[in-house]
């Protein structure tokens, strides 16, 4: 039957209205018929409620027309949601190649639209995954460009770190401006980002998302909506570039290891780190 649908997203997509998804498989279904088993080294986990993909790529804002970068798209769920929402363009940075047969089913579903890198997202240089006549001034509102993914945990923190630094330095998806990025954290990762001054999940994560972004939890998704169960939620959050960073005329390497040293020892130690 997935086979059947899966034939007849390819025959019809040409008659389609250009921004409607025509009628296909589900991504169960897709995981089924591919044989998509998660890689625990990976960090693979599925979301097959659209409920919730839906939930996650309407955090992001209006995507009419967006151009959008989508990390580890897996089966293609947020994917599927994210062309739902009306955009022009996914470019989609997918390592595992295991996962093209059922990303080239949703490009032929929505032609044009749909871009498949296969790379490591640690090392793709964004600056090259849309036009740069998308770029607009860093002053003024933020591009009709986002960055949205549901990140492998045991990549979240040193690329979320990168692309903080590219921020500060205005390269990768910041030359197109001030870049939107909408992703899964686990909860501790989560709570760790948007944690207040004075409160005990402040962290380096904390001041080094916050100096340069405004942050958002959006919300949590209990562990039990992913396919495998892992042993945490995991929470949604929005981060907006500032136009001006709130630690002025400092590198960020150099603001990365004073907040280092100050976290390195935690709790009732941390004036020590401090001194």
């Amino acid at each position: 039957m997935a086979k059947r649908a899966a034939t007849a997203v390819i025959k019809s997509a040409s008659t389609r209205p250009p921004m409607r998804l025509p009628p296909l498989p589900t991504i169960r279904e897709i995981v089924k018929l591919y044989r998509l088993n998660a890689v625990k080294q990976l960090s693979q986990n599925f979301l097959f409620d659209t409920n919730l993909t839906d939930k996650i790529v309407k955090s992001a804002g209006n995507l009419e027309g967006a151009y959008v970068c989508e990390v580890g798209p897996g089966p293609g769920g947020i994917t599927r949601s994210i062309l739902k929402a009306g955009a022009a363009k996914v470019v989609v940075v997918e390592l595992d190649k295991r996962f093209n047969a059922g990303l080239r089913l949703l490009s032929a579903a929505a032609p044009g639209r749909v871009d498949i890198v296969n790379d490591d997202i640690l090392t793709y240089n964004m600056a090259k995954a849309l036009p740069l006549d998308l770029a607009v001034p860093w002053e003024g509102d933020p591009p009709n460009v986002h960055i949205i993914g549901n990140l492998p945990f045991n990549v979240s923190t040193p690329l979320i770190i990168r692309w903080l630094e590219a921020l500060a330095l205005r390269t990768g998806p910041f030359v197109y401006g001030r870049t939107q990025l909408t992703l899964t954290f686990q909860k501790e990762v989560c709570e760790r980002i948007c944690a207040p001054p004075r409160t005990s999940q402040r962290s380096r994560l904390s001041i080094m998302s916050q100096y340069l972004c405004q942050v958002k939890h959006c919300f949590r998704i209990p562990g039990k909506c992913f396919v495998p169960k892992p042993d945490v939620d995991v929470g949604v959050v929005h981060f907006t570039p500032l136009v001006r960073p709130r630690i002025e005329g400092v590198p960020f390497k150099t603001v990365e290891k004073v907040v280092k040293h100050i976290f390195h020892l935690r709790g009732k130690y941390c004036r020590k780190g401090a001194a």
